[in-house]
Order: C-alpha cells, then structure tokens, then sequence
C-alpha cells in the first residue's frame, strides 16, 4: 500500500516554501506569488516545485 505523505516544497519563483500533499485533486499555488507548485496527475501530485523535505506525520 502506498502512503501518501507531506511535502515541504520551495517555489522557483519566489522562495516561498509551505507544505504541500502529495495526493492533490485541485491545483496548488504559491500562497505568496500564486505560481503553480503541483497540479493533479492520476494518483500522485505532478511537483513543479523544488521539494525539500518530507514531513514527518508520525505522532
């Protein structure tokens, strides 16, 4: 079975980083210049953004 999981990603554009899911069904933006950082491609995020860690949700 495939976990999905968080991402901390950076946006080329303007730096930015935020957290992001890996299994999207709408298209996520740069919440600080609106870039597109990943859009939806079957089961798993297409990322166009520079990832930079996976988030641990382990409690």
């Amino acid at each position: 079975m495939t976990r999905s999981r968080f991402l901390r990603v950076k946006c080329g554009d303007c730096g930015n980083e935020q957290v992001i899911f890996d299994r999207i069904s709408t298209v996520v933006k740069c919440l600080a210049c609106e870039k597109i950082l990943a859009e939806p491609r079957g089961s798993v995020a297409d990322i166009k953004a520079e990832i930079l860690d996976v988030v641990d949700n382990k409690t």
